[in-house]
């Protein structure tokens, strides 16, 4: 068994999580009493149809947004109790993102790219950044920006950038989205390399080649969390109980 089906601590903890919003005099809750733990080193795909609450989740566990109600720990810290420039460290010194559009700055190369968040974080990258670029293989790509990369260089480089702080957690919301499929097996092969080096991964995917490389999986159906167990796709076996929400 790997390590990372061995992992017990979570790295997130979510009880009964709900966030609600309102339009008008409609409330829509897009996400409904989800409770869920991920534990450190697993890769963890979030799945379910379009509109089921899949990127609401991620952008709470990823400190984009707060939750209308329920309680969210990262790394054993509770969210809700931390005031805002302790949830902006959080979110820069603990986690990583990936989207599906690749978010790179056009007039930088792929190197102050990669580089770009550590210096928000007044750290010196230069070292870090040459050690990711051979990581995701553009080392000869490292001058150029953004427009002369194929869409898979460019996913490339937003991970690398992703990781630049070293963070325990990596978020990607639809990282094959934008990609062909010869593509996108590229970015699939890299997040499971990246996941045996020790990384915790949850990541929103309708690729099912990219679920079926995760460790399990979530289902959100109607922004509640499906339910019976989540079920390691590889071995189809039972991994670990979903807790559903109350009727």
């Amino acid at each position: 068994m790997s390590g990372a089906r061995e992992a017990s601590r979570p790295i997130i903890s979510a009880t009964n999580l709900c966030k609600v919003y309102v339009r008008g005099r409609e409330e829509i809750k897009a996400l409904d009493n989800a409770t869920f733990e991920v534990g450190v080193g697993e890769f963890v795909a979030l799945v379910g149809p379009s509109g089921a609450g899949k990127s609401t989740l991620l952008n709470l566990v990823g400190c984009m947004d707060a939750p209308s109600s329920g309680t969210l720990k990262l790394m054993g810290r509770s969210v809700e109790q931390l005031a805002e420039a302790e949830r902006t460290r959080l979110r820069r010194d603990q986690l990583g993102f990936v989207f599906q559009h690749f978010g790179l700055v056009p007039t930088l190369t792929v190197a102050e790219n990669i580089a770009l968040p550590a210096l928000f974080a007044r750290r010196s990258a230069t070292g870090k950044t040459e050690e990711l670029l051979a990581k995701v293989g553009l080392e000869h790509r490292r001058d150029h920006r953004p427009h002369e990369l194929s869409g898979g260089e460019m996913q490339r480089a937003a991970i690398a950038r992703a990781l630049v702080n070293n963070p325990a957690l990596l978020l990607a919301d639809e990282p094959t989205g934008n990609l062909d499929s010869a593509t996108g097996e590229t970015i699939i092969e890299l997040f499971a390399r990246l996941n045996r080096d020790g990384l915790t991964i949850l990541v929103v995917t309708h690729n099912s080649r990219l679920a079926n490389s995760a460790h399990r999986h979530i289902e959100l159906v109607d922004g509640r969390l499906r339910q019976g167990v989540t079920t390691d796709l590889q071995s189809r076996a039972p991994m670990l109980t979903i807790y559903p929400a109350p009727a």
